[in-house]
């Protein structure tokens, strides 16, 4: 008599099943069988009860009999552990519970594509980020005090772009003690001590010294503050005179009627800033070929190299009484210290390193007088094309002067036209200085 459940047979259970078999031929293909909680007397309902363990395999429903996969996995009462660890990992790991996250697991690789690609993503928003935050910090610091639209008369623009750059001797924010320390005095007012003309251009870039003792003509202008129309009289000074009579406005005017060449952008920086730029980098390092002294500036230089803080650096751009030549060559101690500047700033030092760099920018940006029209892009194109010429990629020259009158340097007519006219065409120049 057969004592398996209904639908079960010897031949339901393939020669043996669950007893063994030492047939050679492979199993056939048989239903899937599924742990289902007994009903009621027994395993399959009425009937004997479940064989033994190891003598046989109960009858389990499958969807072949519409019954589904039954409500539960191996939990009847007095079970006996067929699929007891179906549920427990350790049909995948190793014996103890290596299932995922236990003692036995296998970590996943790293997914370096995905790390590296993410961490690109961070650097280069954060790059961007820190790049607009500092652009509009930047372009807030600027005076944009200089209206050159009232400016009469003026020359064609020629190409290239021409940057009037002027040190003044304004002692604006500094109290007694810096006053002193910078040896600056105490007169009201400002004046220019330094004026350059620096063109940018695709045939090398050149920085002009203009002499403050220049023999000029005052042209008609218009009243920076007035608005008053004041005509031409003839009349002949020196050139930081017309900064002292109307500011920055009139010093263009005159620079570009006695030149006839066209000045697009106007900066100016004060004492004070000037020497806190220095500082701010740390100081700037140049050769000094002959030691000087000049008790009006306060410098005390001995020969050869050294590195000179903000007070030093003053001194150094200012000294006139302690040459024979004292504005020719007081030019060319500028032109020299604010190659070394640029240099200085430029390097990777101060470029790459923050507590660096955004000091140095601080002290001076915040320092600058600019025209309305100046842009940062524009500031910053004038900044590289003086760290070029320091480096030897431009020319670097005085004003060419033919004698003078009055104590004031005459230009030389004929080369100042020659010098405008390669100026202008954004050709190499050729005319050698005073």
């Amino acid at each position: 008599m057969n004592d398996w459940p209904e639908g079960w047979s010897d031949d339901n259970r393939g020669g043996g099943y669950g007893r063994g078999s030492a047939s050679a031929q492979p199993d056939p293909a048989r239903v899937m069988r599924q742990v289902r909680r007994p009903a009621p007397g027994g395993y399959g309902g009425p009937g004997p009860s479940a064989p033994p363990y190891g003598q046989g395999v109960p009858h389990q429903p499958t969807y072949v009999d519409g019954q589904g996969y039954g409500d539960g996995y191996g939990d009847a009462p007095g079970g006996d552990g067929y699929d007891s660890s179906y549920n427990t990992g350790h049909v995948y790991g190793t014996p103890g519970g290596g299932g995922p996250g236990g003692p036995g697991a296998v970590k996943p690789r790293p997914n370096w594509r995905r790390r590296i690609k993410w961490t690109a993503i961070t650097l280069v928003t954060v790059l961007v980020v820190t790049s607009v935050a500092t652009y509009f910090w930047a372009d807030s610091k600027l005076h944009r005090d200089v209206d050159l639209s009232k400016v009469i008369d003026r020359p064609a623009s020629g190409s290239g772009t021409n940057y009037l750059i002027v040190g003044s001797d304004s002692r604006a924010g500094l109290s007694d003690a810096q006053k002193q320390q910078l040896h600056t005095g105490s007169a009201e007012g400002k004046r220019t001590d330094s004026m350059m003309i620096l063109h940018v251009g695709g045939n090398g870039d050149t920085l002009i010294s203009l002499p403050r003792d220049s023999n000029v003509t005052i042209p008609s202008y218009v009243g920076s503050t007035s608005g008053k129309t004041y005509p031409a009289r003839g009349r002949q000074t020196k050139l930081n005179a017309a900064y002292a009579e109307d500011g920055p406005t009139l010093l263009v005017r005159t620079i570009e009627a006695n030149m006839g060449l066209h000045i697009d952008h106007y900066v100016e920086i004060g004492f004070a800033g000037f020497a806190n730029i220095v500082d701010a980098v740390g100081g700037v390092t140049l050769t000094i070929d002959k030691g000087f002294k000049d008790k009006y500036s306060g410098a005390d230089f001995k020969a050869g190299t050294q590195t000179l803080n903000g007070p030093q650096a003053l001194a150094f751009v200012r000294t006139r009484h302690a040459f024979a030549a004292s504005d020719l060559q007081r030019t060319k101690n500028q032109q020299k210290f604010l190659s070394a500047l640029a240099h200085e700033v430029a390097t990777p030092s101060t470029v790459m390193n923050p507590f660096k760099l955004y000091p140095t920018m601080g002290a001076g940006l915040d320092s600058l007088t600019v025209d309305k029209g100046m842009s940062l892009w524009d500031l910053a194109s004038m900044f590289w094309a003086m760290k070029g010429v320091s480096g030897g990629s431009g020319t670097s020259m005085n004003m060419p002067i033919s004698g003078s009158v009055g104590g004031n340097l005459v230009w030389d007519k004929a080369k100042v036209k020659t010098l405008v006219t390669e100026l202008n065409n954004d050709q190499k120049v050729t005319v050698s200085g005073g």
